[in-house]
């Protein structure tokens, strides 16, 4: 067995940026998105969008993808981010087990929108997890973390992600293009 510690990128949570930090951990790389491309790719969809609404002052910072000042992205962004980077998203049909994703290739990482109650269920949002298969290990990269989680064989990642399935997450499988 390799001795060799793995290194693993884990960006931390910062305001509201969840799917910044997301995509990044996927990416396993500090800039392979920044705020700026996401707001690019947030002002496109909305320029694009044929039932776009008209200006109001509110627009300025709660525009239809994101928020201006804190980030909070759509799976909109998400997608079509990926999109970019030749990679598609599958969503997972929450009628299903977890048993039946496949983990093997073209699937690159597993994104999760999960939904989130804070200040005794005063507010209540939806936070965007990454989780990424690194030398053969599945790790939780959550932002929320202070460090990666290792799962410690994919009976325990499936079991994480029906129960999660059941709390009313959404399952989003990021796949390799085939080119």
């Amino acid at each position: 067995m390799d001795d060799e510690k793995v290194e693993i990128y884990h960006e931390r949570q910062r305001l509201q940026f969840c799917l910044l930090h997301s995509l990044n951990n996927l990416f396993q790389e500090k800039d392979a998105f920044t705020r700026s491309d996401l707001n690019k790719v947030a002002e496109k969809l909305d320029v694009d969008d044929p039932n776009r609404r008209s200006w109001n002052p509110v627009s300025l910072v709660f525009r239809p993808h994101h928020n201006e000042i804190t980030g909070n992205y759509d799976i909109n962004v998400l997608i079509a981010a990926l999109q970019q980077k030749a990679k598609t998203v599958v969503w997972h049909d929450k009628r299903n087990v977890a048993s039946s994703i496949d983990l093997d290739d073209p699937l690159m990482g597993i994104v999760l929108n999960v939904p989130v109650t804070k200040f005794s269920g005063l507010w209540k949002s939806r936070h965007w997890v990454t989780l990424r298969c690194i030398q053969g290990v599945w790790y939780n990269l959550d932002s929320d973390f202070a460090a990666p989680y290792a799962f410690k064989d994919t009976q325990q990642l499936r079991e994480f992600l029906d129960r999660i399935i059941t709390a009313g997450a959404e399952v989003l499988l990021v796949m390799n293009d085939k080119r």
